[in-house]
């Protein structure tokens, strides 16, 4: 095998784990400390401080600026996250992204299988989840830096070469073929963080002298700059087909990145010079690591202080390049909140789910009040509208299910986060069925209206009733599953009790009815099927508060809402 072919696979392979290591180390970080991530994301306020250090924070955490632009890109097309909010959380990410670079600048190659086999026994030995995670991201790091030791083992014979050392020779005359340089292998590989470890690798390669490193600081800024510009491509691949103000926070990152690698080229000899000053002393090859550490801090805090007070300019720019348009409404009964570009992000994936289960328990409460609404006879029902919303809801529920059964399977879930996942499918199964049973009401109502046989005046009133104390219940089991409230459980029980009451009476009634001659015979049985669907209803709301109570808590995925907003008003 040839020197040419060695050198390519220990670079690849180099690479290779130091993708996974860090890949690794970002999702055990996550279910180590993914509450903690989300409790960060709570900082998020009209302050855009705030958001920028939530953004860098939460970066530093996931150890992917990637990772944190995804999940904005996805609150803000939810609409969980305003487009100003989404935008600092972007500028607070390019500073957390640098955390990694500083880490690779530290020199422990000596100690790189110590902390793999530490890692390793941690993971292998410990039987708590967190303290196994904690394990495996320490192993993930070792691999990390293990990837970074094999690529520069095999870049010692490129530095010595007459090619490479031409093409560096003319990066650092012409930047912008440096910044092009960066741009494409980040393209390529998708990660900034990689081929700044590429670069930090090759940068600390000796020159004809020894001393010297191969490329210098003021030929790696250049490639440095180019990484950042490469990286954005990440937010614009996750901002199609998405909303516009996805696009636009899309836009926003790479204008924050463009605008900075125009500005600082112009400057980089200055530039080199001030972050030779202000980083650690020594031979060229042993400080160039720090030092392009270092520069890649500072250019992305220089940015986000140049840009933060300029927020408001950020987003009528944005607002200008991607205007609004005139959109057809969608299918209500479509998710609105679901992405599955967040389920390497569990906390903010469960965040979601929370959210779109509350949107299905809105459409169920709409359907209610449109069924105690026709018995009233305020609506009236047309043919096939109830079995065109049993599919509507029946798909959203099956989305819902679907999206959280994905999480299960991907295996990125805490034991306390699959124990809130799994209560909240039992919770989404009561909402379901609700909405079914007021389907089939609706159903039955609409069948009235075609029979030439008609429920009695007084029979209707008294559903109209029972159906009104539902949509009490219903109203009052979405206020516990929001706020845990105990005393409105209790309520619920209470009216269930009502609603027994309410049904023995209309049997009653009815029956009474029919001996005089007030009601048709045939119509006992569909009158049955309905009280039947009306009490099963009443369980439904008990399931419900019961669940909410016993089971989920939807303010442990941070989903905010007001009951008002999720029952249907008249």
């Amino acid at each position: 095998m040839s020197n040419t072919v060695q050198i390519l696979f220990g670079l690849f392979g180099g690479l290779a784990v130091f993708i996974y290591g860090m890949n690794m180390m970002s999702e055990c970080l996550q279910k180590a400390a993914g509450e903690k991530m989300k409790a960060v994301l709570a900082l998020l306020t009209k302050n855009p401080v705030l958001g920028v250090l939530a953004g860098a924070l939460t970066t530093a955490v996931l150890q992917s600026s990637s990772a944190t632009t995804v999940m904005a890109i996805g609150f803000v097309s939810a609409g969980l996250m305003t487009l100003p909010q989404a935008i600092s959380i972007i500028f607070g990410a390019n500073i957390g992204t640098t955390m990694t670079a500083q880490i690779i600048a530290f020199k422990i190659s000596d100690y790189i299988f110590l902390i793999i086999f530490v890692g390793f026994l941690i993971s292998f030995l410990s039987r708590s989840e967190r303290i196994k995670n904690i394990g495996l991201t320490i192993f993930a790091f070792g691999l990390l830096f293990l990837g970074i030791d094999t690529m520069g083992s095999v870049m010692q014979p490129l530095a010595n070469s007459p090619v490479f050392t031409e093409l560096f020779d003319k990066v650092s005359d012409i930047p912008v073929l440096g910044v092009l340089t960066g741009t494409v292998m980040t393209l390529v590989v998708q990660s900034s963080s990689a081929t700044i470890a590429v670069l930090q690798n090759f940068a600390i390669q000796p020159g004809a002298d020894g001393v010297s490193s191969v490329i210098g600081l003021t030929g790696a800024i250049p490639i440095l700059l180019g990484d950042n510009i490469g990286t954005t491509i990440t937010a614009v691949l996750a901002s199609i087909g998405q909303p516009r103000n996805a696009k636009r926070t899309a836009a926003a990152h790479c204008i924050f990145n463009v605008s900075g690698c125009l500005l600082f080229i112009w400057f980089i000899r200055p530039f080199a010079a001030f972050i030779q000053m202000i980083s650690p002393k020594g031979p060229e090859v042993e400080v160039i690591s720090r030092q392009i550490a270092n520069a890649h801090t500072t250019f992305n805090i220089v940015m986000t202080l140049i840009w933060t007070p300029l927020l408001f300019v950020m987003v009528k720019l944005v607002m200008r390049l991607i205007p609004d348009k005139k959109e057809g409404e969608g299918d209500p009964a479509e998710p609105v909140y679901l992405d599955d570009r967040l389920m390497a992000q569990p906390a903010a994936a469960l965040q979601l789910a929370a959210k779109e289960i509350l949107h299905l328990a809105f459409l169920v409460g709409e359907q209610l009040h449109l069924t105690t609404g026709m018995v009233r006879r305020k609506e009236e029902g047309r043919p096939a509208a109830g079995i065109e919303q049993r599919e509507r809801l029946k798909g959203l529920g099956g989305k819902i299910t679907e999206y959280l059964s994905g999480l299960f399977s991907a295996g990125v879930l805490t034991e306390e986060q699959a124990a809130q996942t799994a209560g909240v499918m039992y919770l989404l199964g009561d909402v379901e069925r609700m909405g079914e049973l007021c389907v089939d009401v609706t159903l039955a109502i609409e069948d009235r209206d075609r029979r030439k046989t008609k429920y009695s005046k007084e029979a209707m009133k008294d559903l109209e009733k029972s159906l009104k104390v539902i949509e009490d219940m219903y109203g009052a089991a979405l206020q516990v599953l929001t706020t845990g409230d105990e005393e409105s459980a209790r309520k619920i029980r209470k009216k269930k009790e009502k609603v027994l009451d309410l049904d023995i009476e209309m049997r009653k009634g009815h029956m009474d009815r029919v001996s005089k001659g007030k009601c048709a015979t045939e119509m006992t049985g569909p009158l049955n099927d309905i009280l039947h669907a009306v009490d099963r209803m009443g369980n439904c709301c008990v399931n419900i508060a019961d669940a909410a109570l016993d089971k989920v808590d939807l303010n442990y995925f941070n989903a905010t809402g007001s009951p008002e907003e999720l029952t249907a008003k008249e």
